[in-house]
């Protein structure tokens, strides 16, 4: 069997994920070293072990150095296997990363199957389960990925216990999609969530949100957490148009940060996106590259080029025979082509 070798050396826990993904899909095996090996602290954490069992309980693999703090790992994937899942992180680790990682194997299975993932639902440096909702399994639908996605119970550090549920269906061929256009005035709404603190702490955020984006009070919501453990603030902006896109952003409240820090920081996100041309975010941009290259092809528009999108894409090109580049178009935006 095929070994591809991998070094971790100079990214985090996507390329790890990436590779399991690819690994699944393929048939692959790999042996990645030096994981995380630049980060505070180095190695696999609760997260990343949980991913890696996933993957290995999904497609049936023999894995070698699934341990906490290992930085050389060798994954060989057996057959994949529609069914039914459930994964538990045990702490306030990202339950959609978790997710995100078995679910390119599952879609390319020949039956539905349906995957339960407890832990963090809203987690610094991870997409949240609202942009799973918003923006990122949107769009795997443009390219013929049907799921349903339902956030049972938030999970907020340190406590977790969020649950996340998706169901999805059999995708034997995925579509070649551009996502290269944006809607030159996007409707735009804000949400803060709140767990065991005070409303006015999100009104606070929504007041500083409308009043520097101009949207009106029926563009402000206030929403509180399902069944959550710990006391938590997530302030989330979405944006939707007519070009069967959309973008959502958010910022987690942390302690000694203002609330209007935290909607000021928001602001700063948002509209940097829409001072670009560009049609797709920085976070988003990461995570259609693996789908496309399953496509076959695709392209989308991206504000800047960021570390995590170049040393995914690289990553990509080892397991799949795609080529992915990209090209600058003006000074706020890059095209970015996934070519078979």
């Amino acid at each position: 069997m095929e070994l591809i070798e991998i070094s971790g050396q100079d990214g985090g826990g996507q390329l790890l994920r990436t590779a399991l993904s690819l690994s699944l899909c393929t048939g692959t095996a790999f042996e990645m070293q030096h994981i995380r090996a630049q980060r505070s602290r180095p190695g696999l954490m609760r997260q990343h072990l949980t991913a890696v069992g996933a993957a290995a309980q999904v497609g049936c693999a023999h894995v070698d150095g699934a341990q906490l703090g290992a930085t050389t790992l060798r994954f060989i994937p057996g057959a994949v296997n529609a069914g039914r899942y459930r994964f538990s992180i045990g702490t306030a680790g990202s339950a959609t990363l978790v997710l995100q990682t078995v679910l390119p194997a599952l879609w390319s299975c020949d039956g539905a199957s349906e995957v339960t993932v407890e832990g963090g639902t809203h987690n610094p440096l991870a997409p949240s389960a609202d942009f799973l909702a918003e923006a990122y399994l949107p769009a795997l639908a443009r390219m013929g990925v049907a799921t349903e996605f339902a956030l049972q119970r938030h999970g907020f550090f340190p406590a977790g216990g969020g649950s996340l549920q998706l169901k999805v269906a059999p995708a034997a061929r995925l579509t070649r999609c551009a996502f290269d256009q944006r809607d030159p005035a996007p409707r735009l709404d804000a949400t803060a969530l709140l767990s065991a603190l005070p409303d006015q702490i999100g009104q606070r955020e929504l007041n500083v949100i409308g009043e520097r984006l101009g949207l009106a009070a029926d563009a402000l919501h206030l929403r509180r957490a399902l069944n959550a453990q710990s006391p938590a603030n997530v302030l989330m902006l979405r944006l939707r148009g007519d070009t069967q896109h959309s973008e959502l952003f958010d910022a987690l409240g942390e302690r000694g940060l203002s609330a209007e820090q935290v909607a000021i920081g928001l602001v700063k996100q948002v509209s940097a996106y829409l001072a670009s041309s560009a049609a797709v975010g920085e976070h988003l941009s990461d995570q259609l590259l693996l789908p496309m290259a399953l496509a076959g092809g695709g392209e989308f528009t991206t504000a800047f080029i960021s570390a995590h999108l170049s040393s995914n894409a690289r990553l990509i090109e080892k397991f799949l025979p795609v080529e992915i580049d990209w090209a600058q178009v003006d000074k706020h935006c890059w095209r970015v082509t996934v070519s078979s």
